[in-house]
């Protein structure tokens, strides 16, 4: 058994996994970039108020040990001071202590001082450049009341921002390794669940591809309820095609057998035309291949229109039509391939709007005044109008008695011809009937006691058509 090869596609575009990994991958990574920024901001400002309690602690702890002896101040710095800022081995520590008076008593005195002096209760801390680095520092002050020494005395301590910016790199690279390994994880849990999720629809291209391509059956599997409607659209779409391919068999074995006998009649004809000498015989025998050749041209004319028509009816654009127009242009296209002479129009002075395809509602026109011309009197009216129901109705009127009652049941049918005519091809009918159940309409017949035979199609009106009449039908 083999398989058919699917078609390739004019241009393959990317795929649902692949758009949703793309989308995915994306997001996951604006998340582990905002997570990532996040993790500084939040590992500088952790690092800095660690530091910052540090500072703070070894200028408490010097400005404690801050006396008046003998009326001098004396400076005792405590090592507990420097060693809680000797954890960050790499940084260096400077600091300042300066007098009531403004003086140096103690430290660097060119370390930078701040804008405003902090107090014992609200110690300022700032950032500062010295030494060619960047440090964070803390200013405090303490009040001495002796009375030798009354006034501020100011203590700056200053630390440099290496430990500080180790720690906050350190901060960062653990949140970012952990947003990578968790972003990872989920994109590989989240690929799991869409290959899961994704598996009917593979399941139903495999199905579709093993299928024979003549079985045009419904496609029944099980599937979530997602995927139903597209389910239910193949199906729909298979009946379509279904209906559509039975139409094209039947029809084309119909139009063959059709085809057969009218050209098996005619090549008999010339041949005995051939063969005969009486001058009248060979007259009628000529009257008679005419008959059979017009007969044939108007039947591979009606299977061209036939096919164009149902082809039409499954492609053409719908739009609003004027049905006077409709008329004007079949009895000119009639007129224009003769015999058709005695046609006259009765059209009324308002419009008269369908919707439909002009091109399809133009053959069967033509072909109403062609059956009309073909089985009735003259004169034939091709007559627009509005019936008592609401409906747009054009119809040909003869004055012939029209169709006994086992032609009226077989109305519409493909090649319900008339055997004693040799020029009736048996689809006039049978295309106005396709094209009035293709715009939601009928046939509609009259027989009218000595006033002739009426036959025509009823459409609805256009503003009685529902708006999705035309859906579905666009080329």
């Amino acid at each position: 058994m083999s398989v058919p090869l699917p078609y390739p596609a004019a241009g393959r575009s990317r795929s649902i996994a692949g758009r949703l990994t793309l989308l995915l991958t994306l997001l996951l990574t604006i998340a582990a970039a905002g997570t990532a920024l996040a993790a500084l901001s939040y590992g500088q400002t952790a690092a800095t108020r660690a530091f910052d309690r540090l500072l703070t602690g070894a200028a408490l702890q010097i400005a404690e040990r801050i006396s008046v002896v003998e009326g001098e101040t004396v400076i005792d710095i405590p090592l507990s001071a420097f060693g809680l800022l000797s954890l960050a081995s790499e940084d260096r520590i400077f600091y300042r202590i300066d007098g009531p008076g403004g003086e140096t008593l103690t430290g660097d005195e060119s370390f930078p001082l701040p804008d405003a002096a902090g107090t014992a209760d609200a110690p300022l801390l700032y950032d500062t450049e010295f030494s060619g680095e960047a440090v964070r520092a803390i200013s405090m002050q303490r009040f001495l009341a002796e009375r030798a020494v009354r006034g501020p005395i100011t203590v700056i301590v200053a630390q440099t921002l290496r430990a500080r910016s180790e720690l906050a790199h350190e901060i960062v690279t653990r949140a970012v390794i952990g947003v990578v390994v968790a972003g990872a994880v989920t994109l590989a849990l989240a690929l799991l669940a869409m290959h899961l999720a994704l598996s009917p629809l593979r399941r139903i291209e495999r199905a579709i591809l093993a299928r024979n391509p003549k079985d045009l059956t419904p496609f029944s599997t099980s599937t979530p309820r997602e995927v139903e409607a597209l389910v239910a659209a193949i199906n729909r779409f298979m009946a379509r095609l279904d209906k559509r391919v039975g139409a094209m068999q039947d029809f084309v074995a119909d139009a063959a057998h059709q085809m057969r006998t009218p050209i098996t009649a005619l090549r008999a004809q010339t041949e005995l035309a051939m063969e005969e000498d009486d001058p009248r015989k060979l007259k009628a025998l000529q009257r008679r291949i005419r008959d059979r050749a017009l007969g044939v041209s108007r039947l591979t004319d009606q299977l061209l229109s036939h096919a164009l028509v149902t082809h039409r009816a499954d492609s053409a654009t719908l739009e609003r039509i004027d049905l006077r127009r409709v008329a004007v242009e079949a009895e000119r296209e009639a007129r224009r391939t003769g015999g058709a002479e005695a046609i006259e129009l009765d059209l009324p002075a308002d419009p008269v709007m369908v919707v439909g395809d002009g091109f399809s509602l133009r053959e069967a026109a033509r072909n109403l005044i062609t059956n009309a011309l073909a089985h009735g009197k003259p004169p034939v009216i091709l007559r627009v109008s509005i019936t008592a129901d609401g409906k747009a109705l054009i119809a040909a009127h003869d004055q012939g008695a029209g169709m006994n009652p086992g032609q009226l049941q077989r109305i519409g049918e493909r090649f319900a011809h008339d055997a004693s005519n040799p020029q009736s091809a048996g689809l006039g009918l049978a295309i106005v009937a396709e094209v009035a159940e293709f715009h939601q309409g009928c046939i509609q017949t009259r027989t009218n006691n000595g006033d002739g035979f009426m036959v025509g199609i009823a459409l609805p009106l256009a503003a009685h058509i529902p708006a999705s009449a035309g859906e579905g039908n666009t080329a």
